[in-house]
């Protein structure tokens, strides 16, 4: 709809207004559990506070967390977990919507070389399980530029298939002035469909035996830029020239940036140490990871199922910084 919504001549100001549909975010899977807004409340209520949760809850919403991982928000797909109560036929109604995606690249990617976009939507899931998970043309099509692949990730953002995380070049403000538009990495819009997209064997054994951890650290990173877009944040990592410091995620409030780093498991966090000790800017950061709630007097630990609350934390974070400075 947002491709060919482009092509209408002239929309009279003040007659539209736009907005921006995804998938089921965390919460509306939490809705769609049954839980209530009491429930999702009283987790802010304990994040704000930074309030450890029990070892129930913990257990709890991790479980539920990892359902959301495999299944991702597609209305269908989730309509279809919650009436079964199993991942019976999931799989395949997922591959389903990833066919329906590649027919429409090749019917609406007008003007587009379509092998290009098919080719790139198709290798998204190699590059989230490098290391290194920079998109780089050169590694899809041999002897590949940049600039012939020029417009076929804005199809695909545009499209709603994907989103895109920019690197920042300085960590200064305004974060848009300082950011490379040849170097990104890409991530699928919806974390179950990125599943969906691996062969059928390490998509079982997701499912079955929730070996997350197993595709490098790709799902969690996949999954936590997801639930940021879905919380209104703009995507960008951080890496410096000699890659001795990286981090998955920067954002900002009104007067710092804060880096937020996402750990597939519970190593230390040597980066995002570095960038608080190092720079007057970064006065605290963010770990995301399968820890309980809590605070170091230097970064804020948040299981990854707090992500979709993180907007809404650091506002109010923001806002009594400010109460206390005054």
């Amino acid at each position: 709809m947002g491709l060919n919504y482009k092509e209408i001549d002239s929309v009279s100001v003040g007659y539209k207004t736009e907005y921006t549909m995804y998938s089921l975010d965390f919460e509306e899977f939490l809705w769609a559990k049954g839980y209530s807004e009491e429930t999702i409340e009283n987790l802010y209520y304990k994040m704000k506070n930074v309030i450890p949760l029990s070892n129930v809850e913990m257990n709890v919403f991790l479980n539920i967390f990892h359902e959301y991982m495999v299944l991702g928000g597609m209305p269908k797909v989730v309509e279809m977990f919650i009436t079964n109560k199993n991942y019976s036929g999931i799989l395949e109604l997922q591959k389903q919507i990833l066919k329906a995606y590649e027919e429409d690249i090749r019917k609406y990617a007008n003007g587009l070389a379509q092998a290009k976009i098919l080719n790139t939507f198709r290798n998204i899931k190699i590059f989230l399980g490098k290391d290194n998970k920079k998109f780089q043309i050169t590694k899809i099509n041999h002897g590949s530029r940049n600039r012939e692949y020029i417009g076929v990730t804005d199809w695909l953002l545009d499209s709603g298939i994907i989103n895109i995380c920019y690197l920042i070049k300085d960590l200064e403000l305004p974060l848009k002035a300082n950011y490379d538009p040849k170097n990104y990495k890409i991530y699928f819009m919806d974390t179950g469909l990125l599943v969906a997209s691996l062969d059928e064997e390490s998509s079982y054994d997701l499912r079955s035996n929730r070996n997350f951890n197993t595709y490098k650290g790709g799902l969690y990173e996949n999954m936590v830029g997801d639930m940021l877009v879905k919380a209104d944040f703009d995507l960008f990592f951080y890496k410096n020239e000699k890659s001795t410091i990286e981090m998955d995620f920067i954002t900002r409030n009104k007067n710092y940036i804060i880096p937020i780093e996402v750990k597939a498991s519970n190593s230390s966090t040597i980066s995002l140490n570095k960038l608080i000790d190092k720079y007057d800017n970064i006065k605290y950061g963010i770990k995301l990871c399968e820890n309980n709630i809590g605070f170091n007097n230097k970064f804020y630990t948040f299981p990854y199922f707090l992500t979709f609350l993180l907007k809404r934390f650091l506002s109010d974070l923001e806002k009594n910084e400010a109460t206390t400075s005054y």
